[in-house]
Order: C-alpha cells, then sequence, then structure tokens
C-alpha cells in the first residue's frame, strides 16, 4: 500500500471501525434465517444442465429436434368463406425416445360451439362497452367454427384411429415410431373461416360492404405437429386463446387455390409466378427485384379497385415453397394492393413487401414497406442477418398477427384518407413489431405457449430499438427534433404497472393464460428490463455481444428460458442472478432513495462515541495510539469554526505522521479533503439495481458515480458510503436519469424536494 493510501486508511479506521462493531452487535440478536439473500444463485430455480442444454446456455452435444415437413393442397371458397385441405405430414423421430402416439395442434378449434375457452374466465355486466363488442359478446350466436375432420390414414391409405381433446388431436400408431424412424400421416379436413374483426381470431376475413368482398388473412388453417423435446416430451398443452404455439421446424410445399382475380402471398417462394402474374406484373417484379431506395408497386390501386368488381367464377393455383420454418400462413383477396423493395442483407437480397386494400392508403403506401425494411436491417443488426427470401405485412382491420414471412398488421386512416400522428405510429410499430416476429420466435424458436415473455418480450425490446433508430432511417417521418414515441421499452413506462396493486400483477416467469395483463407482463416488463439491461446493467458493447451469442446459438433451435439467461452470463461475464430473481421471477419493483446525508468535521479530540466505544471494552482513550476523530454536525464534539479545514491543520498527529512518512512530492501530491459525508441509501423496493448517483457541490459542478449492484449484497436495506471531499457538498440524487423504473421519486433527492399536493397542482393548472 502506497503512503498516500494508508494514509486515507488510517483517517476514517475508527470510523468504520465503530459501524461495523454496531452492525455487528446487531446481527447477533438477529433471528437465524435461510438464505434469502438477492445475489444468491439460481441453482434451485434452473434445472440442471445435461447433454442436451449444457451449463453455458448452448445446446447441448446431445440436443435434437423433431423434423416435420408438409405437402397440401388448398381450396378457399370465397362465396362461403370456408377452407377445404389435405396434407400429407412426414413426421422424423430424431428424439432417442420410441413414440406409441403422436400429437396435432387443431387451433382452430378454440372457435367451435362447444368450446370451454370462453367458460373458463369469469364475466361481469360492462359498465360501458364499444357497439362491436356489446354485438359480438351479447347479440352474436355462436361461431360454428373448429375443424372437420374427414381421415387420417397412413402411407398406405390405412385409417389411423385417432382422439381429439379440445385443441389437441392424438393419432395412436400401429408400432411405436423409433429412434431416426419416419412416418407420414394424410389428414383431410374442413373448416369455416371466421370473420377476425368481429371474433379478434388470429385468422380470418374481414368483409367490405361497400363493394362485398373479403380480405382473407389465414393461418392455423391445418393440423400441425406439436413439439416433443426433451424439456417436456410433448408440448400438448390446450390452445386456450392467449398462450401462442409451439410448433417443429419443417419443410412445405402448399398448393393454394383461390378465385381467379385474387391476389395471394404467403410463406416461402412463389413457384409457379408466370402462372399467376400478368405480363406488366412480371415486369414491375423484375424492377422491383432491383429496387433498393424504395419500393415498386406490382398491383396497383387503380387496378386493384378494378379487381374488386370482377367476382371471377375462375380459379387459379398459387405454389409455394418454404424451407426450414415452423409454420405456414397466406393472405388472399382482389382488393390487394401490393409493393415490393429489394433489402441487401449479409450479401443477400431480401424481399420488403406489403399488400393492403385502398381503405390502407395513403398510409400504407408511404409507410409500410419501409418499415418492413428497416426492420430487417434493425434486427439483423442485433441479432443475425435475416435468412429468408422475403417478409411480408398484410394489411388488416384490428389485427397484429405473426407468421414465418408474413404477418398482419394494424392502422387504417379515415374515409377521406387523412391519419394523425398516432394511427402512423401505432402502424409502424406493429409492422416492426410483427415482422420482427421472424427472428423471435419463428427462428429462435422458444416455446410461446408456455413463455410468452420469450416471443413478445425478447421482440418489443428488439421492436424499441428498431424505433429510436427509425428516425435515423427516415428523417422525413419523425418531427424534427422529436424522438420515436415508443410505448414500450423505456424504464418511466413500465413504473404505473411495476407499482401497481400486487393482486393483479404476477411474475414474468408466468404461463400467459395465467397473468393478469399480458400486454404488461408478457411485452412491457421484459422488454424494459433487457432495456435496462443494456443500458444500465451490463452496457452495449457487453449486452449486444451476449445477445448476439444467444440468437446465433439458438438459430432453429427450441431455447428455454434458462438457456437465455445462462447464455447471456456465458457471454459476458456478467453475474446476473440477482437481476433475473428480481424482475422475471418476482412481482417485486425498484424503489431506492436517499435516507440521510451527515456532515463530519475531522477532530483530535476523543469524540463521545470513542469514549463509550472505549469504554464498552474497557479501554483507557490515553493508552491509545494517536487518533483521528470524526465529529457529526450537530453533535457535542462539532465544532464549526474548523469547518471547511483540511485535517492536517487541526490534527497535530496526523500532520506529524504525513511529515515524518512522506516525501516533500508525496506531500505536495496529497489533496487533503476538507469535506466529510457519510450518505445512506434506502431500498425500500425489493429489486437490488445499480445505484446511480448525481452529486453536486457548491461551485455548481456536478459528479455521477454508478456503486455496481452487489452494494445491496450484504444489506438490502440500506447501504451507507462515506465521501471525503474538496468541496462542499449540496445535493444528493438517485437516479438521475430515470434509468432504473424506479416507482417512487419522492424519496430520491437529498435535500429532499418538495412536492405540491393533487390539489395544488389541480390549484395551479386553474389559475395558469
Amino acid at each position: 500500500m502506497s503512503k498516500i493510501k494508508y494514509y486515507i486508511t488510517a483517517l476514517l479506521f475508527v470510523f468504520a471501525s465503530i459501524l461495523s462493531a454496531q452492525d455487528t452487535e446487531v446481527k447477533e440478536k438477529a433471528a437465524p434465517h435461510g438464505n434469502v439473500n438477492k445475489f444468491k444463485q439460481m441453482y434451485e430455480e434452473f434445472a440442471t444442465p445435461n447433454t442436451y442444454r449444457s451449463a453455458s446456455g448452448a445446446p447441448g452435444p446431445n440436443y435434437y429436434q423433431q423434423q416435420a415437413d408438409y405437402k397440401m393442397d388448398i381450396t378457399l371458397d370465397d362465396k362461403n368463406a370456408k377452407i377445404f385441405g389435405e396434407e400429407t405430414i412426414t413426421y422424423t423421430n430424431n428424439s432417442p425416445d420410441n413414440l406409441e402416439f403422436l400429437w396435432l395442434q387443431l387451433d382452430q378449434n378454440v372457435r367451435t360451439k362447444n368450446t370451454k375457452s370462453d367458460l373458463r374466465n369469469e364475466s361481469a355486466a360492462p359498465f360501458a362497452s364499444t357497439v362491436e363488442n356489446f354485438s359480438g359478446t351479447f347479440m352474436t350466436a355462436s361461431f360454428d367454427g373448429g375443424f372437420n375432420i374427414e381421415y387420417v390414414k397412413d402411407a398406405n391409405g390405412k385409417a389411423l384411429p385417432y382422439t381429439i381433446n379440445q385443441t389437441m388431436m392424438r393419432v395412436d400408431l400401429p408400432t411405436p415410431l423409433k429412434s431416426k424412424d419416419q412416418i407420414s400421416l394424410k389428414i383431410k379436413w374442413n373448416y369455416n373461416i371466421p370473420d377476425h374483426t368481429v371474433s379478434r381470431a388470429r385468422s380470418g376475413y374481414e368483409y367490405f360492404p361497400e363493394d362485398g368482398n373479403r380480405a382473407y388473412v389465414i393461418a392455423q388453417f391445418f393440423p400441425r405437429m406439436a413439439v416433443y423435446s426433451d424439456v417436456e416430451g410433448w408440448q400438448n398443452h390446450q390452445f386456450w386463446g392467449n398462450g401462442e404455439f409451439a410448433l417443429p421446424f419443417g419443410d412445405y410445399e402448399v398448393n393454394i387455390t383461390v378465385p381467379a382475380d385474387h391476389i395471394l402471398d404467403g410463406t416461402g417462394e412463389l413457384q409457379n409466378t408466370k402462372d399467376v402474374f400478368s405480363k406488366e406484373m412480371m415486369k414491375r417484379y423484375e424492377l422491383a427485384k432491383k429496387s433498393y431506395d424504395k419500393p415498386v408497386i406490382i398491383v396497383t390501386q387503380a387496378e386493384a379497385e378494378a379487381a374488386e368488381k370482377g367476382f371471377s367464377d375462375k380459379t387459379k393455383t398459387w405454389k409455394l415453397k418454404a424451407k426450414n420454418v415452423r409454420d405456414f400462413g397466406f393472405a388472399t383477396s382482389r382488393k390487394f394492393i401490393w409493393d415490393m423493395q429489394a433489402v441487401q442483407l449479409g450479401g443477400r437480397t431480401v424481399m420488403a413487401v406489403s399488400m393492403y386494400p385502398k381503405e390502407g392508403n395513403p398510409l400504407w403506401e408511404e409507410y409500410s414497406t419501409k418499415a418492413v425494411a428497416h426492420t430487417l436491417r434493425s434486427y439483423s443488426s442485433h441479432t443475425f442477418d435475416y435468412p429468408y427470401p422475403k417478409a411480408i405485412s398484410v394489411h388488416a382491420k384490428n389485427q397484429g398477427m405473426e407468421y414465418p414471412m408474413i404477418c398482419w398488421n394494424y392502422g387504417r386512416p379515415e374515409k377521406d384518407g387523412t391519419y394523425s400522428d398516432r394511427v402512423k405510429y401505432g402502424m409502424i410499430s406493429v409492422i416492426i413489431h410483427e415482422v420482427g416476429h421472424n427472428f423471435f420466435p419463428m427462428i429462435v424458436n422458444s416455446d410461446e405457449r408456455q413463455w410468452g415473455w420469450m416471443d413478445e418480450g425478447l421482440d418489443t425490446f428488439m421492436q424499441y430499438m428498431a424505433e429510436q433508430e427509425f428516425g435515423e432511417a427516415y428523417p422525413a417521418a419523425i418531427a424534427p427534433n422529436d424522438k420515436y414515441p415508443s410505448r414500450r421499452g423505456e424504464p418511466s413506462k413500465i413504473v404505473p404497472y411495476m407499482s401497481g396493486d400486487q393482486d393483479y400483477i404476477s411474475p414474468i416467469m408466468s404461463n400467459p393464460e395465467n397473468v393478469f395483463q399480458l400486454g404488461n407482463n408478457a411485452y412491457g416488463k421484459p422488454a424494459t428490463a433487457l432495456n435496462i439491461l443494456r443500458e444500465t446493467v451490463m452496457g452495449r458493447e457487453l449486452f449486444d455481444h451476449a445477445f448476439k451469442t444467444y440468437s446465433h446459438r439458438w438459430m432453429f433451435k427450441h431455447p428455454t428460458p434458462e438457456d437465455f439467461f445462462r447464455t447471456m452470463e456465458d457471454a459476458s461475464a456478467v453475474d446476473l442472478d440477482w437481476y433475473w430473481r428480481g424482475w422475471f421471477y418476482t412481482t417485486n419493483f425498484v424503489d431506492i432513495g436517499v435516507g440521510s446525508v451527515k456532515k463530519y468535521i475531522v477532530t483530535d479530540k476523543p469524540t463521545a462515541k470513542m469514549k463509550e466505544y472505549a469504554a464498552a471494552r474497557n479501554q483507557d482513550i490515553k493508552d491509545l495510539p494517536p487518533l483521528v476523530y470524526l465529529a457529526e454536525e450537530g453533535s457535542e464534539d462539532y465544532d464549526e469554526s474548523l469547518k471547511g479545514k483540511v485535517a492536517s491543520e487541526i490534527s497535530k498527529p496526523l500532520k506529524e505522521f504525513m511529515m515524518d512518512t512522506m516525501t516533500p512530492a508525496e506531500r505536495a501530491a496529497v489533496k487533503e479533503p476538507k469535506f466529510f459525508y457519510e450518505v445512506t441509501f434506502t431500498k425500500p423496493g425489493g429489486i437490488p439495481m445499480p445505484l446511480i448517483v448525481e452529486y453536486t457541490y457548491a461551485d455548481g459542478t456536478t459528479e455521477n458515480v454508478t456503486y455496481p449492484p452487489e452494494i445491496w449484497r450484504k444489506n438490502d436495506k440500506e447501504v451507507t458510503r462515506m465521501l471525503s471531499l474538496q468541496k462542499e457538498l449540496t445535493s444528493v440524487v438517485v437516479d438521475p436519469k430515470a434509468e432504473t423504473a424506479d416507482i417512487d421519486t419522492t424519496n430520491n433527492s437529498w435535500p429532499k424536494k418538495e412536492e405540491q399536493s393533487d390539489f395544488d397542482k389541480f390549484k395551479n393548472d386553474q389559475e395558469d
């Protein structure tokens, strides 16, 4: 230890020892308890690593996943709003287990007349309701939805027994499907398509009474294989409506027959473009593949309006192929305007695409494809280059839903074409969000049925970053000097939720069917937690590297929450167990404040505290070596005349110590403190966070210090810091830039800021 460091240590030694002794005395009297430390390791919460999933958060050497390939022929009956389909599923059992039966998802069964989905929730008389909701709830007959399964057969056409349990179908096999073997199933079905504007279905149609047309956004339209994994075996949790989907990857060949005057696009690459495109559309399409700066319109508004009047009795079949996707969706209508733009990503060209009726213009033509292109660039920069050939945004009233390469999005101008900033930003945001779902969970394929936050929360976090970058990419879209008005992601936006009634808050680590406020729980809080983790706890460099590592490790695989948590620590060397526990496993909140600020002066006269300390230990002050003491302002030992003087002016022993032990050069380098303060910080909230403090001094200067979250590891309620300063302290503010989602800022300052009462605020508003 250098002499100067020794000098500082000696100066504070006695004061620190008194505090330590007092602390020890209190703890000796405390009742014993288990390990409730917020910083304890999460071995109790995490599963034991194994050969399938390693302790680092990476897939293990024996990791496996099943393969489900589909060949389908689909016919859409536009007149009756009905779908007919036949599919052949080739299922490969890559697991080490022999499977006696297979589970398939029949998600449309949530809309059967006898569905239990609505019966599981309590209901009460609404004091007010929109006309649409009132009509749909109390005046509309139950929709006759759900799959009508005509047959399930094996590859030889032999019927296979099956059992339908609500939204799940078990197919019993004559002999177990052995590990590494394949089986093919043939299934034929049909169902009635719901009006998604009435029933809020994720898939369905919107009817336009002005011209008698429907615009279809179709998904969950075929029996789909459930996931079989090392974590749960079969994921056959029922689809109740909130928990979304868990699906294996596979290759798709899908032929979709629709009216000849329809425009259709969907998951995968179109195989028969020349059969379904006009010559003019082909020319425009070739231009679009080279247009990197703006969209090219493939089907114009005038052409779409002309098609609205046709109602062709003929049909066309659109053929699509997709490789390594977990699902399939498509959109079709004679009302669609269609535009495309090329996007360069990692040496590849990806097409950004939009489909929308005239009711979406002029808003959609101006912003939709720009938002798609921007999302692909932004998300790719933070994760991996988008691997699919295209991403499609489809206009659908009141909808926001995602599938591989295609999504439905809301945002409609008034009938006269005008729109507010709220509608504009809402549309751009939902497009960013839904296109962004291509990354999470379409590629990084988490189990949405079990962990809603793993797709919605991660995507909302990515959405926030993309929104904030949108103004840089398209400055004309945002008013000068403004930032993008993100709805979620900023710490302050989650405060009302985290400070709310604990009876109606669930931990993030909850099944989406069991939470009270799904938007806050699965979207807002995890997005905010990740934003704070990036900006305040880890820093961008460490966070971004770890997040990319997670994204690359789990591309086209099935991660769990623990795989994410472990990877973030593995790739950053930042211990985050305390963070996951506080933010994800509890409903605790952040609240850190300034408890007290005590001022001290240096003296060489023993203080009352020191005398009391010595007497308690039968020590005589005279027998102690020369010491330096700190006297608290307001105590009987405090001498105002000594305020602001350096220690060596006051303490003869200290001055002699410096003279005897330091060279002239060392003495000249010493910056003796003139002011001493003991600052106590309190933590009424349960979540530890970095202690971010702004100190202001009498000369008007400020200093910002961030104490690591580990400062709370030994005392979860309050911590104390001793300051030795050259300048007088005039102000202490915790979290000055509102970085931590602190729910109560009234305790964040010293001196305490006067807060106006609600009445005074109201009175001042009236006077203004």
